[in-house]
């Protein structure tokens, strides 16, 4: 793939910010990621972390990234503010508004930071699955346009769980999933991805209902070279709920290189009605 070919990719399309002033930059919703209320927001969270990624002072690489959906953001125009409220030798502290008129549809926090050879080691280890190769791609038809932007290939937790109309026991999903078209991987697509998995309240009752994020938080476990090692290959990804109530769930999610190394984890809250 070419730097014209990355330039040109849908999600740089969605992502891209033009700077207006000290720490502002305006942006536009992307029919390509259209949700059942505005846009897709893992797109909304990775335009908020390319508000970071451009901005001229920015010291290091991103670490963390909590999302706080405070409203539908409506199609078309916004405005994104993003400043640094601190920065230290090694790490800085990032605040993050997106407006769209006199109101706020998102805020968020990020960390960045530089990275220094340690001692490394990995508790977690991927679910033993077959290849990405050996599984079907998921059909397009689930109702929102911004899964077509996504080769998903389910390995438990499917969509046709959803869509069998039965509860299930449990709420996890595990799956391959990478960009279509190809494109490589960086903390945009990265970012993306993480929140990519359907409500988990959708699985367990076995039927889509009336849901949504409110807070997202991502934490990037992998540096820059590693994340761009991968290239266009598929990520494993597996994502689970502890408990469901009062209309609010929890999900927590990982993603995995194909040779099991953790490259990030998410973890949101969910308003759902059941």
């Amino acid at each position: 793939m070419t730097s014209q070919d990355i330039a040109t990719h849908v999600l740089d399309e969605a992502v891209a910010l033009e700077p207006i002033g000290e720490n502002l930059f305006r942006g536009r919703t992307h029919e390509a990621y259209a949700n059942m209320i505005g846009p897709f927001g893992g797109t909304t969270a990775a335009t908020m972390l390319n508000a970071v990624l451009q901005h001229p002072g920015r010291h290091g690489d991103p670490l963390a990234l909590t999302l706080n959906y405070a409203g539908p953001v409506a199609d078309g125009e916004f405005v994104i503010e993003a400043r640094p409220a601190r920065t230290n030798r090694s790490n800085q502290h990032w605040w993050i508004e997106m407006r769209q008129g006199d109101e706020v549809v998102t805020t968020a926090t990020a960390l960045t930071g530089l990275r220094r050879e340690t001692w490394s080691e990995t508790e977690a280890a991927p679910p033993v699955v077959p290849a990405p190769e050996d599984l079907s791609p998921t059909g397009a038809d689930r109702g929102v346009r911004w899964v077509d932007n996504y080769d998903m290939r389910f390995v438990t937790g499917g969509w046709d769980d959803v869509a069998s109309g039965e509860e299930n026991p449990e709420s996890t999903t595990t799956m391959w999933i990478r960009d279509v078209p190809t494109r490589d991987l960086d903390h945009v697509a990265l970012t993306s991805m993480c929140d990519s998995f359907f409500p988990r309240a959708f699985l367990r009752l076995g039927r889509p209902v009336p849901a949504g994020t409110v807070t997202l938080t991502i934490h990037f476990l992998a540096t820059a070279d590693e994340i761009a090692a991968q290239g266009t290959d598929f990520l494993l990804g597996s994502v689970h709920s502890h408990r469901f109530h009062g209309n609010y769930h929890d999900e927590a999610a990982r993603l995995w290189s194909r040779d099991g190394r953790l490259l990030a984890t998410g973890t949101q809250l969910m308003y759902f009605k059941g």
